[in-house]
This record gives structure tokens, C-alpha cells and sequence, in this order.
């Protein structure tokens, strides 16, 4: 006696979607708040920055005292002076990045170019070695992000004061945008569920 096969994959993802589709709304709002936020901070890239860095600072300052707490919490660990030190550590670069934002701005600039070199590179060697399917695609990613990722590093620290807010600023948007085809995609299966289900029911 063999198992009923599963459903593929594909009609899972439909299901669940078409189950979220009195919520479509929302995830259009959210994708619209996104949006202004996004075009907000491209429209005052500096702020953008200065309030990137700060939120950075608060947050990695809240995770270092929560870690540390919890590292006293569980000090019959042996990973106990690990997780001290992580979180004393969190604590003292959180604290730099709120009392300085302007200098948490240039070493977090200067942190994302070396990320956009390093990973470009990456890219660039994986797609050449390998030459796996569609292969060019992460060899032009690759390129791009080892372009800015210089771009960045030259005119830094002047980009410091753009960067952040730029990238911050597109990656709202693209977001945004992301999140209003998500529901609008729900509203239209939803919208397709219920016709088929009328369909159905006036055929019975």
C-alpha cells in the first residue's frame, strides 16, 4: 500500500497565499508606507545616514545588554565568558555609535564598501569557476557590486555622508514595491479562488 502522493510545492504556496486574501490590503498599506519612507530618505540622504547609524548604535546597544544579562543568567555555562564578552562588546560599539553617529556613519560606509568589494569579487570568481546555469547573471552582479564597492571606497569619507541613505532610501522602494505585487498577487488569487468556488458550487 503506497503513500497518496503530496501536492506539488507550487500548489501549497497557491493555497496559502489564496488563504491571506482578506489581508491584501494591508500588505499593499505596508508597501506604500515603504515607499514614502523610501523617497523620504532619498530626499534627505544625510538624515538618512545620521539615523541609520544612531538606530544601529541603539540597536546593537540593547542586544549587548540583553546578552549580557543573559550571560549572568547563565553563568554555570561554559560559554559564559564568550557571550560576556560579546555582549560587553556590543555595549561599548553601541555606545561609540550613539555618543559619535558621524563617526559610526564613516566606519559603516567604509564597512559596506569593503562588503561590496569582497562580495563582488566572490561572485566574479564563483561564476568564472564553476559556470554553472545562467552563470552570467551573478558574473554581472559581481561586476556591479566590485564597481560601487570602489566607487564607495574612493570617495570615502566624503560618500559617508550619501551612501547609507542612498541604499536605505532604494532598498525601501524596491521593498515597498515588493510587498504591493505580494498583495496584490493575494487579491488576485483570492479573487480566483472565489470564482471557482461559485463555479463549483453552482455546478453541484
Amino acid at each position: 500500500m503506497t503513500a497518496a502522493p503530496h501536492p506539488p510545492m507550487w500548489i501549497e504556496v497557491r493555497h496559502e497565499l489564496s488563504s491571506l486574501g482578506s489581508n491584501w490590503g494591508w500588505f499593499v498599506a505596508l508597501g506604500v508606507i515603504l515607499i514614502i519612507l523610501g523617497f523620504l530618505a532619498l530626499s534627505a540622504v544625510v538624515a538618512a545616514s545620521l539615523a541609520t547609524a544612531l538606530f544601529v548604535g541603539w540597536l546593537m546597544l540593547v542586544g549587548g545588554v540583553i546578552e549580557t544579562v543573559g550571560a549572568f543568567w547563565s553563568r554555570r555555562w561554559s560559554g559564559f565568558f564568550l557571550h560576556l564578552l560579546s555582549g560587553v562588546l556590543s555595549i561599548i560599539v553601541g555606545l561609540l555609535f550613539v555618543r559619535a553617529p558621524v563617526g559610526a556613519m564613516l566606519a559603516l560606509t567604509l564597512l559596506l564598501a569593503c562588503l561590496l568589494l569582497a562580495g563582488g569579487l566572490f561572485r566574479i570568481i564563483a561564476a568564472l569557476t564553476y559556470r554553472f546555469s545562467s552563470w552570467g547573471w551573478p558574473l554581472l552582479s559581481g561586476i556591479i557590486d566590485l564597481i560601487l564597492g570602489a566607487l564607495v571606497w574612493m570617495q570615502w569619507p566624503a560618500s559617508a555622508l550619501w551612501v547609507i541613505g542612498l541604499f536605505l532610501g532604494i532598498s525601501l522602494v524596491f521593498r515597498g514595491a515588493d510587498w504591493i505585487g505580494v498583495g496584490l498577487a493575494v487579491r488576485a488569487l483570492h479573487r480566483d479562488a472565489g470564482e471557482n468556488f461559485s463555479g463549483t458550487t453552482a455546478s453541484a
